[in-house]
């Protein structure tokens, strides 16, 4: 037996077309039966490589006695999170209200016209771990709904005004001095961790778009402070378990403030941005290491998560066979089985110990396990076993892949295999900047290819379609997905010099403009004014695990008016910034994506334009990747096609550097250009 669900795409949405719950996908149909036979909603949101999800599925949805009341008394709906974002944020917003927190699986009770009136997140299915059980809640609820009903609604109704009022902010008008980002820099180094790096206790997340700001700032101002915090805490979650030591690419998060254990889902949006701010700290630096993790997390990714189509799957799961991590974790009795001699000096690198560092309190019988992380330098291991760095460097090379080869025997994590427009967005940037700055080709195939997908599959109408799978597109795509795709597009025009790439990215910008735009608010709102099925229309300006639409939006604003000199985008994108500057100095770690924008609108305006063939263009390109330049609109081109830089550009194998409005004479060999990019960047 299956139930509506099993008419879906989504991967989360299908691992419950099995329960007896009648579930429905969100949608009329449903709204339509809940006011016709006048019960509530009950609405369950999740996503598929969620842990807790599987928890709550297994123990209360497979069950037939709670499975038959949620069908008697409720209109249950369930909702992919990862497809609805939308339907999340609204929802979200209201059980955090209502709790003071909030987080996956979320379960909220609605009126039939969709307001909700009571929610939280896990619940057992009887009374445990001092939370109600969800068979006595559902009882309840269900009580409530028949006897109090003016109470229900009066609830609902004024949960509903508190999310609408919450939902659109007031525009502000507020001064763009460069003192702001001083003062943010020093609240954050107040909460940076000066033993493991990043911020505030466990658990601990990798914040990459407070990472990237940091970065932009000690880029424009020279401050070390804020360069140190990035490079000490990418250097401990290089080190940590939160980074799989064999097969590259980052977990979600820490559940310790050392970076040690991961919850151990990896997902396309960490492993896209992460990659990304390793990159950029590899340009500043020089750091091998650095490299090195941003090339293992993009392998990764070409490994695991690359469809054949050429668009990006979403996230592997944290379970196998229903335990957590058991895919990732060793014993040292299989460290001797794999590597024999060498075993002895890997469990001393890797930190594995008869006593574990990991069990899944779920499932105990499994016992005890190690998280691999560095725990010893190779240089530690030399003098340990007398003998020289060159051959410790060969045995943890050779290890890693012997190690890497008998886990690939393991039964492997579930892969959500549904392509997020705004995702893979993250990933085209991700890879056409490092394809640029790395000079590897074959990355940049990765992000040609991927811009084509994107093109023939989710492109409608000058507008992007939100999630793809099984040749199936679906969702009108959200702001999401128009800005962060167009911010992947100008990575690969920094990268070929296609002009095609610049131009969508154009597009995208307009529809951006003309249907999320607000003036009155100074704002972009996340869905469309079409949207039908949703209370009320949010504005993001904090960044959750992705960079908030708004932040999104506000650099995409920015980039338009570096590469089309569009002074109005330039003014939006001053408006946002200047409106948010109160949300952002309060809370610096949860704005990074705004701060970005910050730190674009304080940066000198600079253009680099290289002309010729790409062959001529080469080895002025290759100096050109090995600054950091995030505020540069670098514009390769084989002829003058109408970009605004490019005009009376005649000349092939010659670079033009201007600073300001001002160019300097052009450079027609790469240590000329090398000497003017190196006087641009003086503070």
């Amino acid at each position: 037996m299956t139930n509506r669900l099993s008419l879906e795409t989504s991967p989360y949405l299908k691992q419950h077309e099995n329960n007896p719950v009648d579930w429905y996908p969100w949608g009329e149909v449903a709204f339509e039966k809940a006011r016709q036979e006048d019960r509530p909603i009950l609405l369950s949101i999740g996503y598929s490589t969620c842990h807790w999800c599987h928890v709550m599925a297994h123990e209360s949805f497979e069950n037939e006695e709670i499975a038959a009341l949620m069908n008697q008394w409720f209109v249950p709906i369930k909702v992919d999170r990862e497809e609805r974002p939308d339907v999340d944020a609204i929802y979200m917003s209201a059980v955090q209200a209502m709790t003071g927190s909030g987080g996956w699986p979320m379960t909220v009770f609605l009126t039939p016209d969709l307001q909700p009136f009571y929610g939280g997140t896990y619940y057992p299915p009887e009374d445990a771990y001092g939370r109600m059980g969800f068979r006595r809640l559902l009882h309840a609820i269900q009580n409530a709904w028949s006897t109090k009903r003016d109470e229900v609604l009066t609830s609902a109704q004024s949960l509903t005004d508190h999310i609408r009022s919450s939902s659109v902010r007031e525009a502000r008008n507020n001064d763009l001095s460069p003192e702001h980002a001083e003062v943010t820099i020093e609240n954050l180094r107040m909460r940076f961790d000066t033993q493991y790096g990043g911020f505030g206790e466990a658990p601990k997340f990798p914040g990459p778009t407070t990472l990237e700001f940091l970065l932009m700032h000690a880029h424009r101002t020279g401050n070390p402070k804020a360069l140190e915090m990035v490079t000490y805490t990418l250097e401990q979650m290089a080190r940590g378990g939160i980074f799989d030591q064999l097969g590259g690419g980052f977990a979600r998060y820490s559940v310790d403030s050392e970076w040690l254990v991961p919850h151990f889902e990896k997902m396309l949006y960490d492993n896209a941005q992460l990659a990304r701010v390793y990159l950029h700290a590899y340009q500043i630096t020089g750091s091998p290491l650095f490299r090195e993790i941003t090339e293992r997390t993009l392998d990764y990714l070409i490994r695991e998560m690359l469809s054949p189509e050429g668009g990006f799957y979403s996230a592997q799961d944290a379970d196998q066979e229903g335990i957590e991590g058991k895919f990732f974790v060793w014993t040292p009795q299989e460290f001797d089985e794999v590597l024999g001699q060498d075993s002895e000096m890997l469990k001393l690198h890797y930190g594995v110990t008869p006593y574990g560092n990991f069990e899944d309190p779920h499932h105990r019988e499994f016992g005890r396990r190690n998280v691999l992380s560095v725990k010893r330098r190779l240089e530690d291991l030399a003098e340990d076993f007398n003998v020289s760095i060159e051959v410790v460097q060969d045995k943890v090379l050779q290890a890693r892949q012997k190690l890497f080869e008998a886990r690939e025997q393991r039964v492997k994590p579930g892969t959500d295999d549904k392509v997020l427009t705004s995702w893979n967005g993250l990933a085209l940037a991700a890879f056409a900047e490092a394809g640029r700055v790395l000079n590897r080709q074959d990355y940049l195939e990765v992000a040609i290819r991927n811009a084509k997908f994107v093109q023939q599959n989710l492109w409608m109408s000058d507008t992007l379609l939100h999630t793809y799978k099984d040749g199936q597109a679906r969702i009108s795509g959200l702001l999401e997905d128009h800005a962060l795709y167009a911010l992947g597009l100008i990575e690969l025009f920094k990268a070929t010099g296609e002009p095609e790439h610049l131009q969508i990215a154009q597009k995208l910008w307009s529809t951006v403009k003309s249907e999320y735009w607000d003036s009155e608010s100074a704002a972009f709102y996340s869905t469309p004014a079409t949207q039908s099925d949703l209370i009320t229309r949010r504005q993001e300006f904090f960044d959750a695990a992705v960079i908030s639409d708004n932040a999104a939006s506000t650099l995409l604003a920015l980039w338009m008016d570096r590469y089309f000199q569009d002074t109005e985008a330039q003014q939006i994108a001053e408006r946002v910034v200047s409106s948010s500057l109160g949300q952002m100095r309060s809370y610096a770690s949860g704005f990074g994506g705004m701060w970005q924008a910050f730190e674009f609108l304080q940066a000198k305006h600079t253009e680099v334009v290289v002309m010729g063939s790409a062959e001529q263009r080469k080895p002025l390109e290759t100096v050109l990747a090995e600054f950091y330049l995030p505020t540069t609109a670098l514009s390769p081109a084989a002829s003058e096609w109408g970009l605004p830089a490019l005009e009376g550009r005649l000349a092939e194998g010659v670079a033009y550097v201007c600073e300001n409005f001002a160019c300097q004479l052009p450079a027609r060999d790469p240590d000329t250009l090398r000497t003017q990019l190196q006087k641009v960047q003086q503070h």
